[in-house]
């Protein structure tokens, strides 16, 4: 089992080169679209994704979420959810 770190302050993190953030019409929802594989992205993750540019990193995404999303957790599940996405290969 892998374990989940919180992530790393300054990392900025950005999609992996083979990955793309898709929206699609039909399903009203977000996709990651990869070779030969498509994940379909639950809730806000889609949102957090989009601030994954390479330029923010991790408390700037953080902030601008909870501006967002005033009494949704994200000061918690952003860093943990960027850490799972990084370690299935998704993010860098």
């Amino acid at each position: 089992m892998t374990s989940i770190q919180v992530a790393e302050p300054r990392w900025r993190p950005r999609l992996a080169r083979a990955v793309f953030l898709r929206y699609d019409k039909v399903r009203g929802t977000d996709l990651l679209m990869m070779p030969e594989r498509v994940v379909v992205l639950r809730g806000q993750a889609g949102d957090v994704l989009r601030l994954c540019d390479g330029e923010r990193d991790v408390p700037r995404i953080v902030g601008e979420l909870a501006a967002r999303f005033p009494v949704a957790p994200v000061t918690a599940d952003v860093p943990e959810f960027l850490d799972r996405m990084r370690v299935e290969g998704w993010l860098r």
